[in-house]
């Protein structure tokens, strides 16, 4: 039975929907992956909808993270996109050791063993920057507790139980990190809309590895008053958050105004400077996209 079980979750398929707010990837620009691209291959049901596999939303992960390295879509071919050839792991060479970290830490959250989550976290951290536990271990954990929730395997326990323990460990990191005093300073924020402080605390905390001076406003910041604060702090830019795709009056208008507004650049970073890359550029801000090592490699030749 439990054979019968592993093997009903195996092939448990997502809609396009789903793939696209777990991986911060847009359906149109999904759709052009398949058609255009010939990159990914979504199981077609008899009404046209589009259907994804476990398999197929990693490849989407593999090519996200090949573009935010800078390699061009066209550039990707289906081979790279086999598990173990993607960039971002290779680099470095251990593949093996993050998938067992990730399994591992997995194995803590469904046991709700806090401890052994501790032990396994803190390991890591010992070991290798904030960027790049997030890039290869945090944010694959996330997407996966999330595709557990889609699944109906008791995933919403879990995933509360992990961002819990994960926003309390970030947050007192961040509390107890050294001061950049003396360094460029940045006005960190969610965008409207973003309730989840995760992804802009693990910014926040590589960013003050690079020496930035940081000012955190925290998630769901009206955009409207970010240029007074902005003024007020002498900030040197401002970096705004979105794991969700921001409507159209806040791409549209907010950002517009916001970047017309002040004379430092305005960036915006994760899922949502993705999907959302042309409105932004088009609102006059800069989008940074979802690789935090990259985005703050952007930042610091924008700043220089």
């Amino acid at each position: 039975m439990a054979k019968q079980r592993e093997s009903e979750a195996a092939e448990k398929l997502y809609t396009i929907g789903t793939v696209s707010r777990l991986t911060g990837v847009g359906s149109i620009t999904l759709r052009a992956w398949e058609r255009r691209y010939e990159l990914i291959h979504p199981v077609r049901k008899d009404s046209g909808h589009r259907l994804y596999t476990r398999k197929t939303i990693d490849q989407i992960n593999r090519i996200t993270a090949l573009t935010d390295q800078g390699m061009r879509i066209s550039q990707i071919r289906p081979e790279m996109l086999e598990p173990g050839q993607a960039a971002e792991v290779a680099e470095d060479g251990a593949s093996n050791q993050w998938q067992t970290c990730l399994q591992n830490m997995l194995g803590a959250i469904t046991a709700f063993d806090e401890a052994r989550l501790e032990e396994i976290y803190s390991e890591v951290l010992s070991l290798y920057p904030i960027e790049r536990v997030s890039r290869l271990l945090l944010r694959p954990l996330l997407i996966e507790l999330g595709l557990r929730w889609e699944a109906e395997q008791e995933g919403v326990a879990e995933e509360h139980f992990f961002t819990f323990y994960l926003r309390n460990k970030l947050g007192a990191r961040f509390h107890h990190r050294p001061r950049n005093d003396g360094g460029r300073r940045l006005l960190l924020a969610g965008m409207p809309g973003e309730y989840h402080e995760i992804a802009l605390l693990l910014f926040a905390l590589a960013a003050n590895e690079k020496g930035y001076h940081l000012l955190p406003l925290g998630a769901n910041m009206p955009l409207a008053e970010l240029a007074r604060v902005a003024g007020r702090t002498r900030a040197d830019a401002i970096v705004l958050s979105g794991a969700v795709q921001p409507s159209k009056s806040v791409l549209g208008e907010d950002l517009a105004r916001l970047a017309s507004a002040v004379s430092i650049p305005v960036f915006v970073g994760g899922p949502a400077s993705v999907f959302a890359a042309d409105a932004i550029s088009k609102a006059g801000a800069e989008a940074l996209g979802q690789d935090m090592e990259l985005g703050l490699r952007r930042l610091g030749e924008r700043l220089r």
